[in-house]
């Protein structure tokens, strides 16, 4: 009787909540490693492969999204942030971008959505009481200032980018560009000195 009220009680205690932060599916946390050993080239190679991004040298889309993501790497590496660290920062970009392009989230939305990871990704487990959060609060000041500059304040610039094909816009504008002569160009008026004078 009373090992059945003590497993019924086991049973009735709330399980210990855990937190979880986003990590950056696109690449393992080994592979990041190894990437925070490339130069800035190299790294561009790597994200472009590992993105699928095979047109960026042509496609302005795919250039400006590259851009994004080696600058948001390249920022945490020089932040000198852990792979750990890395990983969330560029799971972070990925679901902010993606909130754009997919959900077609309004800014403020998408501004509540980013300061849920942060906090997630701020605070420590209350299941394991000991550990410390992966962002100190410093650390977590400097994403959100990073974010704000290259993300939030061209919020704008990043709807367009995904309702709008630039390169249909470039390439279909067909433009008449009249050409004149040099000789024309350069040609005194007439109450100037002679045309042969002054080519001499």
């Amino acid at each position: 009787m009373s090992g059945g009220a003590t497993r019924r009680e086991k049973k009735e205690q709330p399980k210990k909540e855990t937190t979880i932060f986003l990590q950056w599916e696109a690449s393992p946390l080994q592979q990041i490693q190894e990437l925070l050993r490339k130069s800035t080239d190299e790294l561009q190679s790597e994200i472009a492969e590992i993105l699928g991004f095979r047109s960026h040298h042509i496609c302005m889309k795919e250039a400006a999204l590259l851009d994004y993501y080696v600058c948001g790497f390249w920022w945490a590496k020089e932040a000198n942030f852990t792979p750990v660290q890395i990983s969330f920062t560029m799971a972070l970009l990925h679901m902010l971008l993606d909130n754009i392009r997919e959900k077609q989230m309004a800014l403020v939305e998408n501004l509540m959505e980013f300061a849920k990871a942060l906090g997630a990704a701020s605070q420590c487990s209350p299941s394991e009481e000991d550990t410390t959060p992966l962002l100190e609060r410093e650390e977590a000041m400097e994403l959100v200032n990073y974010i704000r500059n290259s993300l939030f304040q061209k919020y704008s610039l990043y709807e367009l980018l995904f309702t709008t094909s630039r390169e249909e816009l470039l390439t279909g504008m067909e433009r008449a560009i009249e050409v004149i002569s040099c000789q024309d160009a350069l040609a005194p008026s007439s109450e100037d000195i002679s045309t042969h004078l002054y080519f001499q």
